[in-house]
């Protein structure tokens, strides 16, 4: 067996400046892999990431559309781009968060930023991903995939890529369906808001009505199309487009669902290699997104006579120069980024017999978000050099950014970003490393301007945005150990981050405000090779986040969305050529370090058990089977933090359980 890591097929990454390779720094990040091939039980990109590294934890929304936590940060303070393009999110309470405008099956490779070291992307202040798709091929290359599953669940795709020396182009396309899933207890998205209700009758409207409680939880399609144009010698014009189509999607414990997300991803970059012997690389790209998304209580029990929709749009585009050079023995990346978002959004009311609509408020703006648009511009750098045993790496960026909104007041930001990481090679097989960076992220249009809708006689507008906030600043040390062998792997490594004038939801005064606050943590990830067939991998992770003061009028400093420790094990036992078993657990503390002053609660800790046999019968043709959740555990592993609007009676809100026992199969065949 070759010596990988079979389960998470984990490879530590390199910076990289567009196609030049920089010297190994693996401080700040790690690579995964064959995202495609292993996300048999769903295209939702989160639940692919969220069991393969020990730093990221997932947060359920619904069946699809989940979203992730690096590190115990989210939104804003992780960056998500793909293949370079900045993707952002149109819903105020991430029913669509940026990574799930790209589904598994269009991945390569995922590389993961842990911390505040990358200066290419606007806005990384403690983590990122950046999604690479897969590229286009000149040899005539296809692959089929379908899925089946409990509760109903059916998935489609397919990839078609050639072309010849002066053109390759590559086409994807996938549909997914399901059911709503069933917890531990047997009960779907429904039954659990049902079962909630029961003890919290004062939410009865919450519940779905009769003709949409057994409806469909979703159905999602995606289509990517790309092609690469040589157009001179070292040179070539890369296109890209990017539909994604989403329907019905139930998100039980929020008090909306989606009627549906629609989104569009444009990019074109020209990009020429090898200019000369010292200008390595030039890469110009221009993106364009879209996303559209309306929120709706339409199939709660609220909205039976007249239902409430939140309808938000955003758009982004942006331009990315980046220059690479090779100067004797230092690589040097010069780069220009430039970026504008739009953001906007109104309520509105729909009769349901009749279909007319009406504005909500009844008078005065309706606006949710009002047209507020995000101006940056930027300059940086990134340095690599190795001397000897050493390798280093040093960062810079400069943002000026602008915010502008039709109600409130316009707000202006610069920062200046830098990061410094180094890795000492003791010898072969073991490495130290040690990072130390300063990043800023500036709030967006929700946590600036945002106005939530107030039930009531008439039903009025209260901001809960702070059109005043600052900037957040993250401060950060990372420290290493890494060995790698041939009877094991071992990577170890700890963090301490300080935040200045981090954004935080105040449940007390009902808005955002700036607070200082601490997080550190430590992340343990290895594998050992028993034998030629037989590995073990491991994965573990500890955070905690502290306030440096409790918020006006709390007592609680316990810093919201730090998951308890948490780990992973798995056997796996390659019994044929490209033929692999695994069994594996994953296993979390009880959660009681909690904000409960900003709707945390305790919950339980927990153990799940899955396997899977995946079976190539040649290299063209391979199956694969499993079971997740085999003891059919109940148990959640997504808190309530008051940052996202969950159903609650503001004693206690609705958690939302994670799929019980879950049979899936999925055949691959490549031509």
């Amino acid at each position: 067996m070759n010596k990988i890591i079979p389960l998470s097929l984990l490879t530590f990454a390199s910076l990289y400046a567009t196609e030049v390779q920089l010297a190994p720094i693996n401080v700040e990040s790690t690579v995964i892999t064959e995202v495609a091939q292993n996300a048999q039980t769903s295209a939702d990109t989160a639940v692919a990431l969220s069991k393969y590294l020990p730093s990221i934890d997932m947060i359920r929304r619904s069946g699809i559309a989940n979203d992730v936590l690096i590190r115990g940060q989210k939104r804003d303070n992780i960056s998500v781009s793909v293949d370079g393009t900045k993707v952002y999110g149109a819903c105020p309470n991430r029913m669509d968060p940026p990574i799930s405008h790209v589904v598994a099956n269009q991945i390569s490779s995922i590389e993961v930023i842990e911390g505040p070291y990358d200066v290419e992307n606007f806005g990384v202040l403690s983590g990122g991903l950046k999604i690479k798709t897969k590229k286009p091929t000149k040899e005539l290359k296809g692959q089929i995939n379908v899925g089946f599953g409990a509760w109903n669940y059916k998935k489609f795709g397919i990839t078609g890529s050639g072309g010849n020396d002066f053109i390759r182009m590559l086409i994807t396309a996938s549909t997914e369906s399901s059911d709503q899933y069933k917890d531990g207890d047997g009960h779907t998205l429904a039954e659990q808001v049902d079962n909630y209700i029961a003890s919290h009758p004062t939410l009865a409207t919450q519940a779905y009505q009769a003709q949409y409680h057994d409806m469909q939880a979703y159905k999602k399609k995606s289509i990517q199309a790309k092609a690469f144009i040589s157009t001179a010698e070292n040179q070539e014009l890369r296109l890209s487009v990017t539909a994604n189509r989403s329907d019905n999607v139930l998100y039980a414990n929020t008090t909306m669902d989606a009627l549906y997300d629609d989104s569009n991803i444009y990019s074109i970059a020209y990009n020429i290699d090898n200019i000369s012997d010292v200008y390595k690389n030039i890469n110009l790209e221009y993106y364009y997104s879209d996303v559209k998304h309306p929120m709706s209580t339409k199939f709660r029990q609220s909205g039976a006579t007249n239902y409430v929709t939140s309808e938000l749009t955003t758009n982004m585009q942006g331009l990315k120069l980046k220059n690479s050079f090779d100067l004797k023995s230092y690589k040097l990346l010069l780069g220009l980024d430039t970026s504008r978002r739009n953001w906007d959004g109104k309520y509105y009311k729909t009769n349901a017999s009749s279909g007319v609509q009406s504005q909500l408020p009844p008078s005065g703006s309706s606006k949710s978000i009002d047209n507020t648009i995000t101006k940056n511009s930027a300059i940086f750098a990134k340095l690599n050099k190795s001397y000897n045993s050493l390798d280093f790496s040093f960062g810079a960026r400069y943002d000026h950014t602008k915010i502008t909104n039709d109600t409130y007041n316009n707000n202006t930001y610069n920062a200046f970003s830098a990061n410094l990481m180094t890795t000492y090679n003791l010898n072969t097989d073991n490495k130290i490393f040690f990072g130390f960076g300063e990043a800023s992220r500036v709030p967006d249009a929700r946590e600036l301007y945002f106005n939530k809708l107030i039930a009531g006689t008439p039903p009025t507008l209260r901001l809960i945005g702070n059109p005043n906030l600052k900037q957040t600043k993250n401060r950060e040390l990372d420290l290493g150990y890494e060995t790698n062998n041939d009877d094991f792997t071992l990577k170890v490594k700890t963090f301490y981050s300080k935040l200045k004038d981090y954004i935080y939801t105040d449940s007390t005064a009902q808005k955002f405000v700036n607070i200082d606050a601490t997080v550190y943590g430590l992340e343990l990830s290895g594998s050992y090779y028993a034998t030629d067939d037989i590995s073990i991998d491991t994965g573990v992770s500890y955070k905690r986040g502290k306030k440096d003061n409790a918020l006006a009028g709390q007592t609680d400093k316990d810093l919201a969305d730090m998951a308890p420790l948490r780990a992973t094990l798995a056997f796996n036992y390659e019994y044929a050529n490209n033929s692999i078993a695994s069994l594996d657990m994953q296993a979390s503390k009880r959660w009681n370090a909690i904000d409960s002053d900003n709707g945390e609660q305790v919950i339980a800790g927990w153990a799940v058990f899955n396997a899977k046999v995946k079976h190539a019968i040649n290299k063209k043709f391979d199956f694969t089977v499993g079971l997740n959740n085999i003891l059919n555990k109940t148990y959640a592993q997504s808190n309530s933090y008051a940052d996202l609007t969950l159903v609650t009676d503001n004693t206690q809100t609705m958690l939302l359980n994670e799929p019980g026992r879950y049979f899936y199969t999925n055949l691959d065949f490549k031509f």
